[in-house]
């Protein structure tokens, strides 16, 4: 199976009335957990680690889970408050008010022994949670002992408002990513943690590093991929009518992972003897089901019905 650990919370949506005045709309939201419902809808056997609460927003977030075919058995439910984001959007664009304090996502800790690694063929871990001190420790402990058999994907999916000292999460995101397989972050994300550092010199780096698969997504303009065999790939993003681009970066980092086990190359030696061709193919497919679900609102991942590929 495939497995995201992370954050899932509500993200309340801006929208209007009957009255043509603002209001908020409530959506299950989380990058981790949206990478594991995109997972999860193109076919792959998902489960999702990490805080969820038993509340009424917590109920929403455990039936969306399950109507995507989402195993949350992994998961840690209490009676802490779920996290609630409140979204802004503008210039396509999106900004994010959390309430976080004290939150299920917050309390959560690793239990060593209750996650099978040996069917685990892949972990995504990334955002919010690795702001905090404690998450980033938990998590820390979980790909320690996931490394052996399972391929480890990170997407830092930043969230400055959240950083209460920069140095140190810089440094704390260069250890996640330089302890990654497969490193997957927006353009935004990267001109956040290495300002303007060409995307090739940082991702030779971390190739050097161990590293097998760095990617740069941006948007209308595309992605890149670096790999140490496969060489450099581009793919153009499709031309679509975008309602917004939330949950866009997560759909791509989903259908990616999954591209790769659709093709047998997300194992790590697998990854490392990627082709060019092979990259290329996944890459599109990653693309195109973003490219879906920025044509409709909020964090809505497509389905395998809704999507074709060719292997």
């Amino acid at each position: 199976m495939l497995i995201a650990c992370g954050d899932a919370l509500i993200d309340f949506m801006p929208t209007r009335n009957a009255d043509g005045r603002e209001a908020l709309m409530p959506a299950v939201g989380g990058s981790c957990l949206n990478v594991a419902i995109g997972m999860a809808r193109l076919g792959a056997p998902t489960g999702f680690v990490g805080g969820v609460s038993t509340d009424l927003f917590g109920r929403m977030i455990a039936d969306h889970a399950a109507a995507s075919n989402v195993e949350l058995g992994l998961a840690t439910r209490s009676d802490h408050q779920t996290t609630l984001a409140f979204v802004r959007i503008a210039a396509g664009e999106s900004s994010y008010a959390f309430y976080d304090e004290g939150t299920a996502t917050r309390n959560w800790a690793y239990r060593r022994g209750w996650i099978p690694f040996a069917e685990v063929e892949a972990l995504h871990v990334g955002s919010t949670t690795l702001v905090d001190d404690q998450g980033a420790a938990e998590t820390k402990a979980l790909i320690a002992d996931a490394r052996a058999s399972s391929t480890i994907c990170f997407d830092p999916n930043c969230r400055p408002n959240l950083v209460k000292d920069k140095s140190a999460y810089l440094a704390r995101m260069a250890e996640f990513a330089e302890g990654a397989d497969l490193v997957k972050m927006s353009d935004v994300d990267f001109a956040y943690l290495f300002g303007a550092e060409p995307y090739e010199q940082r991702a030779s780096a971390l190739l050097g590093q161990g590293t097998s698969l760095v990617v740069i997504t941006r948007g209308s303009d595309g992605a890149i991929a670096w790999h140490a065999k496969a060489g450099q790939v581009e793919v153009p993003a499709p031309k679509v009518a975008v309602a917004d681009t939330i949950g866009a970066g997560d759909s791509f980092q989903a259908a990616l992972v999954f591209a790769l086990k659709k093709q047998g190359r997300l194992a790590r030696q697998q990854l490392k003897d990627i082709g060019a061709d092979e990259l290329l193919r996944a890459l599109t497919f990653a693309v195109n089901c973003a490219g879906i679900t920025c044509t409709r609102p909020g964090a809505d991942p497509p389905w395998s019905h809704e999507v074709s590929w060719s292997w």
